[in-house]
């Protein structure tokens, strides 16, 4: 039987263009209707109104349909697109500057001998790129550092893996400010981002203490029983292999003060972005402002090239183009459904089963459909462009705060992400700690279990 991490699945893009697919064919079979639309003052744009569903004509979509979703997807996400280049491009000249890499081995250096304190503090900081730009590929480079570190300091492979994967695991969970999940999702369900910061600084602080709990609890478990490890089996074959490779990173790159001044823009950037949109008016085109700006301004104080900082520019913005397209694709879903003129259908069948529940049910009922959803969809950003233009409304229909259903979307995505197969991120880094997938979820079923339970509390309180 094939191991669950060799079997192929569908790329994003192959999922979501399935699904627009799927969804062309039940304008065919669904019967075609729309809501009377009123303006919301306090969302600032036109909503259905609950109980004002009517039939209407069929308007079925063909092949050439399907085709072209995508494209117009990609154009009415144009400028959001753009907003994710230039993030993407602001994010590898920073890299290239080496400030993150030198802080963090400067980190690892500095607590030699403590090594029980470089658990929470390296999680901390993860953490922190997880919830301010959903740190994921950008960590690959750690787990070849830490691991020689964490194994000679007599811990195991596993718990190398979890500092890096469940730090930046649960800081995306509880995402704040992350562009490529709560922008995308609060764009979608057409609300400012900073809506519901407070109830997510609450989820991320819980989460991260929850995870660094369990994590620090099974490094001091495995210290001094190292037959209790979930890899015990392959400790002497670890240890060769780490410890006895050379060429691997020691921790001493030169960490200067333009590094520190680099680090210092790089979070101020962020605190500016926030402080423009709850409070100067911002979106999009400002935000994008703001992200070039700081690129330039790094690359002065950097000393970089002109020719070295448009390549690193382009490169990084070149890498965030599938996230792109993966936007254009699922917006291209809610373009085929309102063009067949099904989403007042679907809309009106979610109203008649949810409108009456609870809000306590309703919003554990959406954090459960997205954990699955992220099994099939695991691009945040893919998910929350599928899913949010039609859970919004069921949230209004149900007397919930679109912010709270963005909430409960990224809570529940980055719950999955934390071991689903599907993402590439875990695969790579389990790949380079050999761990296999069905160990890992062993040790993760627990702590998931604990999350989940917190993620659930956290949004049935704030919906009561």
């Amino acid at each position: 039987m094939k191991a669950i991490s060799e079997i192929k699945l569908p790329s994003a893009y192959t999922i979501l263009f399935m699904i627009i697919a799927f969804m062309a064919a039940m304008t065919w079979i669904v019967p075609a209707g729309q809501y009377d639309m009123a303006m919301n003052e306090t969302l600032g744009r036109e909503v259905a109104v609950a109980g004002t569903y009517a039939p209407a004509e069929a308007n079925p979509q063909g092949i050439l349909d399907i085709i072209e979703a995508p494209i117009t997807g990609i154009q009415k996400t144009i400028d959001l697109g753009l907003f994710i280049l230039f993030i993407g491009g602001y994010l590898m000249v920073i890299t290239a500057t080496g400030a993150i890499d030198s802080g963090i081995a400067r980190a690892v250096v500095r607590m030699k001998g403590k090594e029980h304190l470089m658990i929470p503090a390296l999680m901390m900081c993860f953490a922190a790129g997880g919830t301010i730009y959903g740190m994921a590929e950008e960590t690959i480079p750690f787990y070849i550092l830490l691991l020689p570190v964490i194994i000679a300091a007599g811990y195991d492979a596993t718990v190398a893996v979890a500092i890096v994967l469940v730090g930046s695991g649960v800081g995306v969970l509880g995402s704040t400010i992350n562009p490529f999940a709560t922008v995308i999702a609060s764009d979608a369900s057409g609300i400012p981002f900073t809506q519901g910061m407070g109830l997510r600084l609450l989820i991320l602080a819980l989460s991260f203490l929850a995870g660094c709990f369990y994590v620090m609890r099974y490094a001091k478990k495995i210290r001094n029983n190292p037959e209790l490890s979930i890899v015990a089996d392959m400790k002497e074959s670890n240890e060769k292999h780490f410890l006895e490779k050379g060429g691997q990173k020691t921790g001493d790159e030169e960490f200067t003060g333009r590094h520190k001044l680099i680090l210092s823009i790089f979070g101020l950037t962020f605190a500016v972005m926030v402080w423009g949109v709850a409070y100067g008016g911002w979106w999009m085109n400002e935000m994008s402002v703001l992200f070039l700006s700081a690129s330039i301004l790094v690359a002065i104080i950097d000393r970089m090239s002109e020719e070295v900082f448009v390549d690193k520019f382009l490169e990084g913005a070149k890498d965030l183009l599938g996230v792109v397209l993966v936007l254009g694709i699922a917006r291209g879903i809610g373009t085929i459904m309102d063009n067949g003129m099904i989403s007042g259908t679907i809309l009106n069948w979610g109203e008649g089963a949810l409108a009456d529940a609870p809000s306590v049910v309703f919003i554990n009922l959406m954090y459960w459909i997205h954990v699955v959803l992220s099994f099939l969809i695991p691009s945040t950003s893919g998910l929350a462009v599928f899913s949010m233009p039609i859970i919004a409304p069921l949230a209004d229909f149900a007397g919930v705060g679109r912010d709270l259903a963005v909430t409960a979307y990224q809570s529940a995505s980055g719950l999955v992400n934390l071991v689903t197969p599907t993402s590439g991120v875990v695969i790579a880094a389990l790949a380079i700690g050999r761990i296999s997938i069905v160990r890992w979820f062993k040790f993760m079923a627990p702590l998931l279990l604990v999350l989940a339970v917190m993620s659930m509390v956290c949004l049935s309180v704030a919906a009561m």
